[in-house]
């Protein structure tokens, strides 16, 4: 089954005038929606741009697996256990805020700044908070996150090019840019998701002569 969610069903948040603008495409702070919690281990999908200069000051997070991927510009890292890094385009940063972590995330820079940021539940919660940065991770290597039982495969398309749907319970998708056919069926744009359930044999092909598009595949619950 597959159930998809335009750009413009998201929920808007953010602060335009602080420089802050974000999309929402689950329930997420004040934008709740009981039929909306979760997918899978997903457990929030948000589109974030900030403005030069502008940023989310030190926050706290607890029991959540935090993974970012910079779209355009620079993301600057800062976290309570010492990290402090700048992610750029093509770069997976996961920060599994465990038991406790507070972190800064700012666009230090002078263009601006677009990034995806997914959250997912992890199996088992607390434990120490870890972080990472994989620089310009490969098409071909998903990227595992076994403290959700959750693999990310990034996929950089040309115009007419195809690629496979992960085989999974659970795969939730979000086209970054460019645009996509599933499945002979369904035509994804920018900003648009597809949760797929028991996904088999399933492919898309590229619309666009630059198309990206991330898919977090699971299995077990969505509860």
């Amino acid at each position: 089954m597959i159930r998809v969610q335009r750009s413009d069903d998201r929920y808007r948040g953010g602060d335009p005038q602080a420089g802050i603008e974000s999309w929402h495409a689950l329930s997420f702070g004040p934008f709740y929606d009981p039929d909306n919690l979760r997918f899978g281990p997903v457990i929030a999908c948000n589109e974030e741009r900030l403005a030069p200069g502008a940023g989310f000051d030190e926050h706290p997070h607890s029991h959540t697996e935090i993974v970012t991927w910079v779209v355009e510009g620079e993301l600057t890292h800062r976290d309570t256990a010492g990290h402090a890094t700048v992610v750029r385009p093509g770069d997976v940063q996961r920060l599994s805020s465990a038991g406790g972590v507070r972190h800064v995330e700012r666009n230090d820079s002078d263009a601006d700044l677009v990034f995806v940021q997914m959250w997912l539940a992890p199996l088992t919660p607390g434990g120490e908070p870890s972080y990472e940065v994989v620089r310009g991770i490969a098409d071909a290597t998903p990227y595992a996150l076994p403290r959700a039982g959750a693999l990310l495969h990034a996929r950089r398309l040309g115009e007419g090019e195809r690629a496979e749907v992960p085989d999974a319970a659970f795969v939730y998708l979000h086209v970054v840019r460019g645009g996509v056919l599933l499945a002979d069926a369904e035509e994804l744009a920018p900003g648009d998701s597809a949760r797929i359930t028991d996904a088999r044999g399933l492919a898309l092909v590229s619309l666009a002569p630059a198309t990206e598009v991330l898919m977090w595949a699971a299995d077990g619950t969505s509860d």
